[in-house]
């Protein structure tokens, strides 16, 4: 199972802007910089973090961006799905005329299998990433 580049870049910037002061925000430049990317596929990393509620944007010359709210709860699957969406990873690509219609078991494994990731990921929160990575840095 593979997410996207974009699904690693937007956890490591969403850890990194939890760590950043409250009230500062940091420049697309910045998190580009420190992520070894081009600003520019950064930016349509942080649009789709934006809309998804999680981060917001600050215009101007002192501008940047930061986490809506430092108290939220956002979990990994947060994350996932402001980047890749809500589709499912396996979709069965037979049809099972012969088993009289009926579902796709090896699609109701994998399911499964997926809601079980799914719900560890929804446990999993970038706040107790951030602290156990600052807790390193004392």
């Amino acid at each position: 199972m593979k997410y996207s580049k974009a699904t690693n870049y937007a956890l490591h910037t969403m850890v990194y802007l939890t760590l950043t002061p409250k009230g500062k925000s940091v420049g697309v430049e910045q998190l580009a910089k420190i992520q070894n990317l081009s600003p520019t596929y950064l930016s349509k990393i942080l649009t789709k973090l934006v809309k998804a509620g999680l981060i917001e944007s600050t215009p101007g010359v002192k501008g940047g961006y930061s986490i809506v709210s430092h108290s939220r709860k956002t979990s990994f699957l947060d994350v996932i799905h402001a980047i890749e969406g809500h589709t499912t990873l396996f979709h069965c690509s037979l049809e099972h005329d012969d088993l009289q219609n009926e579902d796709c078991l090896i699609e109701k494994v994998m399911f499964e299998a997926e809601k079980k990731m799914k719900d560890e990921l929804n446990t999993k929160y970038i706040s107790d990433i951030a602290k156990e990575i600052d807790s390193t840095k004392k």
